[in-house]
């Protein structure tokens, strides 16, 4: 009988890059497991992408032979690969799930949330971070007052140094503005199964600690029983919340605010049928409930999502690069702003579905989310622009939108 081999970690994403004439493949792993920024070889990868559990040692021989020109490999060369690929915490073993566990285990203990990301994307020294975020807020020409009363703003999650125009025009808002309560809407990128992840953990930045508010917390995972995840583990490496806290803190230092952190799931993977009257009947009673809170009289309350929108090119699945699909894929975006601008759930979920999510916009839950909680308001694009990623011929778009009643 020929033995199985284990399978790759179904959570780790493989991102192909050309460096020097050369196509790698770089691995990120939001635990943290596996080495950071050392790349693997497109051979190695082909190898990797057999082991998804029906693949034997003699499938991997064959495959090495073949890599080799047709020489000769044994069992011990593949086991011994193995070997190493689990010391790298690259497969699904009881190696790497011990590691997982201890590390759910530890986060699960902690009060507060560490930043995951200060001294990567963003410094963590307090007075470099104020001088990075003032000159981000600076980069655009002041943003006017708009009519109205402020109630929800898009902003972006891409790297700062990438969107900062667009995190200048969204956050200039909060010069117009003072909340004592945010609602973050944000992207569970490393979630599979569940609608919505909370957490009742303070939040620290470099600057300090934003505080949470876990009375809330309590009812919106009550109301919202098994479409809520068991556990807070996703907020821990998630940055789609974390980039926005440090905004917030920045702009809001001395002022008493607290946040209600949210991620949310990918529709696509929870829903029977992608489409809107679906995720209504499994989220209904949890859109009620935040909703409620949104509208307290009593809380100044704003809701920030931060999302981006179209992923396109060989990085996020597309044989052909983000150029080829730009038009289209910017297309899509505008009806998307359009739809959400005006309000118009309806419209918004066609999109989506008339596509077929082909352009991969991370941010569509969270935005989903939103169009159901919010007051009967209108939104005024801000900013909207792509990034391209030249190295792998990917592009990202990202936007800005303010919420008026």
């Amino acid at each position: 009988m020929n033995e199985t081999v284990p399978i790759v970690r179904k959570d780790l994403q493989f991102i192909p890059v050309q460096q020097d004439g050369h196509q790698l493949i770089f691995i990120q792993d939001h635990l943290g497991l596996a080495p950071e920024g050392r790349p693997i070889s497109l051979p190695l990868y082909r190898v990797m992408a057999l082991l998804d559990g029906t693949s034997t040692i003699s499938d991997l021989q064959m495959e090495l032979m073949r890599q080799k020109g047709g020489t000769l490999v044994g069992k011990d060369e593949v086991k011994n690969l193995l070997v190493l690929l689990d010391e790298s915490f690259l497969l699904d073993s009881e190696r790497f799930k011990k590691a997982r566990d201890e590390i759910v285990a530890n986060f699960a203990l902690k009060k507060i949330r560490p930043c995951s990301h200060c001294g990567r994307a963003y410094p963590d020294d307090p007075t470099e971070l104020k001088k990075m975020l003032d000159e981000i807020l600076a980069s655009q020409q002041p943003v006017p007052e708009p009519e109205g009363k402020i109630v929800a703003l898009i902003a972006p999650h891409i790297d700062l140094s990438v969107g900062y125009q667009v995190y200048s025009s969204a956050y200039q808002m909060l010069n117009y503005m003072a909340p004592s309560r945010i609602i973050l809407l944000g992207v569970g990128h490393n979630m599979v199964e569940d609608f919505f992840c909370l957490t009742d953990k303070d939040f620290q930045t470099p600057q300090g600690i934003v505080k949470n508010e876990p009375s809330v917390i309590r009812k919106l995972r009550a109301t919202g029983g098994e479409i809520i995840s068991d556990s807070d583990f996703a907020h821990r490496s998630e940055h789609s919340i974390e980039f926005q806290t440090i905004f917030l803190h920045h702009l809001l230092e001395g002022k008493d605010f607290t946040i209600i952190p949210i991620l949310c799931g990918f529709c696509q993977s929870n829903l029977n049928e992608y489409s809107r009257s679906a995720y209504l009947e499994k989220a209904g009673p949890f859109l009620q409930e935040l909703k409620q809170a949104i509208m307290e009289p009593d809380k100044a309350t704003l809701v920030v999502a931060g999302v981006d929108f179209s992923h396109t090119g060989p990085k996020f699945g597309h044989e052909m690069p983000a150029r080829s699909l730009e038009r289209r894929s910017t297309a899509h975006d505008q009806n998307l702003l359009k739809h959400l601008s005006q309000l118009d759930a309806e419209l918004f979920w066609e999109e989506s579905r008339s596509v077929r999510d082909q352009y991969n916009v991370c941010g569509f839950s969270a935005l989903a989310c939103l169009l159901e909680v919010l007051p009967r308001c209108h939104g005024d694009i801000l900013n909207y622009q792509i990034w391209h990623d030249e190295a792998t011929g990917s592009a990202v778009s990202f936007s800005s939108v303010v919420f008026t009643l």
